[in-house]
């Protein structure tokens, strides 16, 4: 009986190490899906936590005249979005805090450059004052074309809801932007007035 016992602690020893073990191999893993590499594109790398969601692009300004550089902000609205919408599903109901947002930009200019984002959360308390959809409308050096990404947003809102518009920020290497949530029409269908 006693050795039956001893071989059943050796037994639970041996799942617990290797489910240790297969956890670490995962998470390594998982960092790995959160890197997006192609030499010709640049490197992306964002993390979201319940937090924020912090990343940054290096690599080609432009290629063959597209804006490659800034699409990053198009691929870190997609990520905030579907954080919200995951936090929103969990009850943590939160929305962007746009006043500590912090955008930076090096080597404009230069072919090569460095576009890095934090974009934090504050929670609220009800999950009617939360947002679940997140975008943007900016770009170098030139004015962000925000009434018309007004207009093609507007079909997005549910019925009595306006658009949540932050102020403009601006990088010292000249990226513009205007970050905008609102409350998705699928998830918060509910809050629809």
């Amino acid at each position: 009986m006693e050795q039956m016992t001893n071989t059943r602690a050796m037994r639970n020893r041996m799942i617990l190490a290797f489910l240790c073990v297969f956890g670490f191999f995962m998470l390594g893993f998982s960092s790995v899906g959160n890197q997006s590499k192609n030499a010709e594109k640049g490197e992306t790398w964002i993390d979201c936590t319940d937090s924020s969601c912090i990343g940054t692009y290096e690599g080609p300004e432009f290629i063959d005249g597209a804006d490659i550089a800034h699409q990053f902000s198009n691929t870190m609205s997609a990520r905030v979005g579907d954080n919200l919408k995951a936090l929103y599903a969990n009850g943590r109901y939160s929305k962007v805090d746009f006043s500590k947002i912090v955008m930076t930009t090096k080597g404009m200019g230069t072919g090569n450059v460095t576009y890095s984002l934090t974009i934090p959360f504050i929670r609220v308390n009800q999950k009617c004052e939360a947002y679940t959809s997140f975008d943007h409308v900016g770009g170098w050096g030139h004015s962000p074309a925000l009434s018309s990404r007004k207009k093609q947003l507007a079909k997005a809102l549910l019925p009595g809801e306006k658009l949540n518009i932050s102020a403009l920020k601006t990088t010292p290497e000249g990226l513009k932007e205007y970050w905008i949530q609102w409350k998705n029409k699928r998830v918060q269908s509910e809050c629809a007035h």
